[in-house]
């Protein structure tokens, strides 16, 4: 009897350690792009834990979380913009004007990824086993004589249509938000039907915006966001300190994230950097925090991130006036 318990514990040690998933990344580029290059280095790494990934690309990111969803995928690489619906405190990591600048954002990543918020990490079914920089989202006009707030009132910006809090900004600053995704925010850029837009530079070459900034165009040099991706898995499907072993992972890979977004900022024109005088740098945190302020009390954004991410600002700028109060 006793050696058939063994017998049979080993079999199951096996199985655990040879467990396999369906991993489905999206990246507008498909299989040839730099999101899915990135998930083929992670499978390798996932294969010497023996935990054989299958790799999927997808080009269109509401099919893979709706496939996600239904089952159809094991796990996940999406935005986090997308990804909150899977873990909110997570996916309250890109909340507007929360994470100024690179620093800042390394600095919450390494705080998310220790074990003591492991917990944090699962909602429900779903773990969040790693976050990717991705770059600062920034502002892209089609005419850099739109440099200022008051000038940009009424003007067009493409919002995504999943995401209500950049509808909410955007009225907020006086522009007229169009719903848009992934996929259509930069025909409608490129072609004039909105007049701004807020991208990483990672999105300009593959994404072709220089035909909307054409010889007019400005990018603010102000990140609205730090933008990431979120990699989630359905906990059931793999062993289970496979998260803990991805996550650690995935800070590993932070130097990498930062030169291929330094990388991508080089690939834009220094003509059409634009920066901002220091009054309207000052009048947008403003504006930015007020917003989270509302997104927060009305639950779009988790209230324990909010804590998290102003520790992190605070902790490189003490003397901020926001250090001072509680509203955060």
């Amino acid at each position: 009897m006793k050696i058939k318990t063994l017998a049979a514990s080993a079999l199951l040690a096996i199985s655990s350690n040879s467990m396999a998933g369906l991993y489905c990344v999206f990246d507008p580029l498909g299989a040839q792009g730099p999101a899915f290059e990135i998930a083929k280095d992670f499978a390798l790494v996932a294969k010497q834990w023996k935990i054989p990934l299958t790799l999927k690309a997808y080009t269109d990111e509401r099919v893979v979380t709706e496939d996600f969803k239904a089952g159809q995928c094991d796990g996940i690489a999406v935005t986090t913009l997308r990804g909150r619906q899977f873990n909110h405190f997570v996916g309250s990591l890109d909340s507007i004007g929360a994470v100024p600048t690179y620093k800042h954002l390394r600095i919450a990543l390494q705080a998310i990824a220790s074990p003591q918020m492991t917990p944090a990490m699962t909602s429900g079914q779903y773990e969040v086993i790693g976050v990717a920089p991705l770059g600062g989202a920034y502002i892209m006009v089609r005419d850099r004589n739109i440099n200022s707030i008051e000038k940009a009132a009424g003007k067009k910006i493409a919002v995504l249509d999943f995401d209500k809090s950049q509808a909410k900004m955007a009225q907020q600053m006086g522009l007229q938000p169009v719903a848009s995704d992934i996929t259509s925010f930069a025909p409608k850029f490129n072609n004039g039907q909105v007049d701004i837009i807020a991208a990483p530079a990672i999105a300009y070459k593959p994404f072709e915006l220089y035909k909307g900034l054409g010889t007019t165009g400005a990018v603010y040099r102000f990140p609205l966001i730090q933008m990431t991706g979120m990699m989630i898995i359905r906990k059931d499907k793999w062993p289970a300190d496979f998260g803990a072993k991805a996550r650690a992972y995935s800070l590993t890979q932070l130097d990498r994230a930062e030169l291929i977004a330094k990388q991508s900022e080089d690939t834009i024109p220094a003509n059409y950097w634009m920066e901002l005088s220091a009054n309207d740098k000052a009048r947008y945190v403003v504006m930015m925090r007020e917003s989270r302020l509302i997104l927060t009390k009305d639950g779009t954004y988790d209230v324990k991130m909010m804590k998290l991410l102003k520790k992190v600002r605070c902790k490189i700028d003490a003397s901020a006036a926001e250090c001072s109060d509680n509203a955060e």
